[in-house]
């Protein structure tokens, strides 16, 4: 295993990757055309936010299994490309989350306190009290825009300056709310009260431009606002002239909507503060954050432990070992189902019972849906196969039971295709190897091997040995046979390991046998 720490990252993160055994290179500063040559050489890619990870570079990344962003924010990582191409994305959102916070609670005391323009006039020997009057936050109304990991620790600081919080987040629950002693209200509510408005939510199509010149004129007269979160969050010449004009006292900014910040609308006005993006820019943070990405991307390079993925169900490393079963279990039904599939698939309906009904399904069922889609399309893992499934209109459908079983746990996938339905089941044995016991309501208990004969037939005398006479001339040596019938005389099955993949001829006399009515070559 491979990786490229594109941006620099502390120390540790390279110590961390080769305790695990795993090749780390550090290259920060590499240019894009740079990093688009080399990627493909690498199975994970470590980053910051210096390093954009486009489209592009996802295209030449041919082994890349896995980008991790040190820090919260993922927007210089195109997701969608990468989901695509099965690479999953992660973060670590909890790493700079305090610091982050803090940087925020001093921009707001240096935007109230007018420290930063005090400092300059006093270094120029100018003793200009008058001029630096400022204001208490104490009692002041601090609206808080995204109230997540970073927004509620602005909200715990707040409480300790006497502020009063309120704060508009879509997905902060009453409940929530109340535990972290702040009002909940809507997004021009909070305009209009707050004497401070603090932004902390991710940067999205929904955010993007959200402080623009018609949120300003809501925005209650003398406000004044602190972005350490993303740039392109606000309008940035909509609040140059709401600054100008008096309506917002002032604003100090961490982040830009161009960074490196080289020039702005915003630069050179007296009411504004400037930081070039130090939010997580301490010494805790910055080891924090290398640690954290180091570990998650270690653990999912080695053992499949997903931990903060912005585009694939979390496995926690104490349960990728037990999961890995059933995620080859899972694969391998969908697999089976995809291999005998000749028509499209209009849905799928994936059922758990006994143990496998209380374990984390969601990567069960990506495993289940790219080992569907697998014999019909390139590229697909448990990370893309659930957004090609949906961008072919494919209707899924999950169930967990809690009712009496055969089998102490079992997995069923079973799809409605253009021109039939079709169902297949599995379960362990031994805890840890997977076995089919069911194929479109047949039982039959088998092994699936590397290479597999499926045969359908009417169950009359003689069939076996006229496939045993055919495969015996042909030199292909059976490994294991297993049969299963509907009822005597019956629809019948026969799945066959075999040494060897058969040739397209031998499959033709196959299908020749009488009462035959399916035969297949199969691959797992």
């Amino acid at each position: 295993m491979k990786v490229l720490i594109a941006d620099a990252l502390s120390p540790s993160a390279l110590d961390i990757f080769k305790e695990r055994g795993i090749e780390a290179v550090s290259r920060p500063g590499l240019s894009p055309a740079e990093l688009k040559e080399i990627i493909a050489g690498y199975d994970g890619l470590a980053v910051r936010s210096a390093t954009k990870v486009t489209r592009e570079i996802l295209a030449a990344a041919s082994a890349l299994k896995v980008v991790g962003r040190a820090g919260i924010g993922v927007d210089t990582i195109d997701v969608a490309a990468a989901t695509q191409r099965g690479v999953v994305v992660m973060n670590a959102p909890h790493g700079n989350a305090v610091t982050t916070a803090e940087h925020a609670i001093a921009m707001m005391l240096a935007l109230a306190r007018k420290i930063p323009q005090a400092n300059a006039a006093t270094h120029a020997g100018r003793w200009e009290k008058e001029r630096f009057v400022g204001v208490e936050l104490a009692g002041k109304v601090l609206g808080i825009v995204g109230c997540g990991n970073i927004g509620s620790i602005v909200a715990d600081r707040a409480h300790g300056l006497k502020m009063r919080v309120i704060a508009y987040d879509p997905y902060l629950s009453e409940e929530r709310a109340r535990d972290l002693g702040v009002e909940r209200v809507e997004l021009d509510a909070l305009l209009a009260r707050a004497d401070i408005v603090t932004l902390h939510t991710p940067l999205t199509e929904t955010t993007r431009h959200m402080i623009d010149a018609k949120a300003l004129r809501k925005a209650k007269r003398g406000v004044r606002i602190v972005n350490c979160a993303r740039g392109e969050l606000i309008v940035e010449a909509d609040l140059k002239a709401a600054i100008e004009s008096g309506h917002v006292a002032g604003a100090a900014l961490d982040v830009f909507s161009q960074e490196p910040a080289r020039t702005n609308p915003l630069f050179g006005l007296e009411q504004v503060i400037a930081t070039p993006h130090l939010g997580a820019s301490t010494s805790e943070a910055q080891e924090k954050v290398a640690v954290q990405i180091a570990e998650q991307m270690s653990d999912f390079l080695l053992t499949g432990a997903v931990a903060n993925a912005v585009n694939m169900p979390s496995v926690t490393a104490e349960e990728a070992p037990r999961l890995k079963p059933y995620i080859k279990l899972a694969q391998q039904l969908g697999s089976l189902a995809g291999q005998l599939t000749r028509s499209g698939i209009r849905s799928v309906t994936i059922e758990y019972e006994g143990l496998a009904a209380g374990l984390n399904t969601r990567p069960l069922t990506a495993a289940a849906l790219s080992g569907l889609l697998s014999p019909m399309l390139d590229h697909v893992n448990m990370v893309n196969a659930p957004v090609l499934a949906r961008e072919r209109d494919i209707s899924l459908t999950e169930v967990k039971h809690d009712r009496p079983t055969d089998y102490q746990t079992l997995i069923r996938l079973t799809l409605e295709t253009d021109r039939r339905r079709r169902d297949v089941a599995g379960t362990l044995f031994g805890g840890d190897k997977p076995r089919l016991v069911e194929i479109k309501g047949i039982p039959i208990e088998a092994e699936l091997g590397r290479h597999m004969l499926y045969l359908t037939n009417e169950d009359k005398p003689g069939f076996i040995g006229r496939l045993g006479t055919l495969l015996g001339a042909a030199g292909v040596n059976i490994a294991t046979f297993h049969l299963g019938r509907s009822a005597p005389g019956a629809d019948a099955i026969a799945l066959v390991e075999i040494d060897q993949p058969v040739s397209g001829s031998l499959l033709a006399e196959l299908r020749r046998i009488p009462n035959v009515m399916q035969a297949e070559s199969l691959s797992f």
